[in-house]
């Protein structure tokens, strides 16, 4: 029993297959990189295949063979995208172990709504008329697309694999997780309707997910980690202090008072990815510097 409970033991990714969608910077790249270090094979996928390839070659040159970081092209909002990495993932490794379904943007967003001195706010007609014609029907449907709907087509087609992962080991089962978000949980537009309501949207997803599987009894568990305030592409490449709530947009600041770090959001994932997390299933944890403890939420 001692042995069981060694570090290397409890979070033990020797020999296990992952997948992260967006996986080639910031918050994706953050837990590939972790993944990765800890002894799990992981494909990298998104749209950029020079991103994919510039990554995964620097992961090469800095950890000199100690972990495998490989880049594969998808688009996950294409349909034929995704069968064609499910089919070259199906053919290479005949099964998956780990799938974080991190793929994003911020969509539409209206900077002027928490700028209280803006002429939009003159009165309520100007508000709701400038929020109207600032956004569209079309860049909504674009920011669900990545935020939300992807998430159910690339979970089902690469579900079959996830279920043959979960027969390499004894008690093992494999592993979905939906890289959500705190603005999914605050109860703030923090300027972006769209990207919050489709986070809000996909952290239900998740739950469901996991319901409908467990009761169907496939072998695959579903989670979500929430990130709070990190430095990636949809915000900052780098975060000062002064910076956090500015991203943040809370009505009281993060009380860490910093971003949140690589070690941090890929140490979660690697938790619910590992033999110490399978027996968490539908579960969002939301790893925010306390940003959701402060302002309004639904956590």
């Amino acid at each position: 029993m001692a042995q069981k409970m060694r570090l290397d033991k409890l979070y033990d990714l020797q020999g296990r297959v992952a997948l992260v969608t967006g996986g080639g910077t910031g918050i994706g790249w953050m837990i590939a990189q972790g993944l990765a270090a800890n002894g799990a094979k992981v494909y990298i996928t998104g749209r950029r295949k020079e991103v994919l390839e510039r990554s995964a070659a620097a992961f090469a040159q800095e950890n000199q063979g100690n972990g495998l970081v490989i880049p594969l092209g998808m688009d996950a909002t294409d349909r034929k995208s995704i069968l064609s990495a499910r089919d070259a993932i199906a053919s290479r490794e005949g099964r998956l172990h780990i799938l974080v379904n991190n793929a994003g943007q911020t969509g539409p967003v209206s900077l002027f709504f928490n700028d209280m001195s803006a002429p939009e706010h003159k009165d309520p007609e100007t508000l709701g008329c400038a929020l109207f014609e600032n956004e569209s029907f079309e860049s909504w449907a674009g920011v669900y697309s990545i935020n939300t709907f992807s998430i159910f087509f690339v979970t089902t087609a690469f579900l079959g694999l996830l279920a043959a992962g979960s027969a390499d080991v004894p008690g093992y089962t494999s592993c979905v997780v939906n890289i959500t978000s705190v603005s999914g949980v605050i109860k703030l537009a923090q300027d972006h309707f769209a990207y919050n309501s489709a986070k809000a949207a996909a952290s239900h997803l998740t739950k469901m997910l996991a319901t409908e599987l467990a009761l169907k009894k496939v072998p695959v568990r579903v989670c979500a980690v929430a990130p709070g305030v990190y430095e990636s592409e949809m915000t900052y490449d780098t975060i000062t202090a002064d910076l956090v709530d500015k991203v943040g947009k809370g009505l009281v600041p993060v009380p860490e008072g910093r971003p949140g770090t690589a070690q941090e959001v890929a140490g979660t994932v690697i938790y619910l990815a590992s033999p110490a997390g399978c027996y968490t299933n539908g579960q969002e944890i939301i790893v925010d510097g306390g940003f959701t403890a402060v302002n309004p939420s639904t956590s």
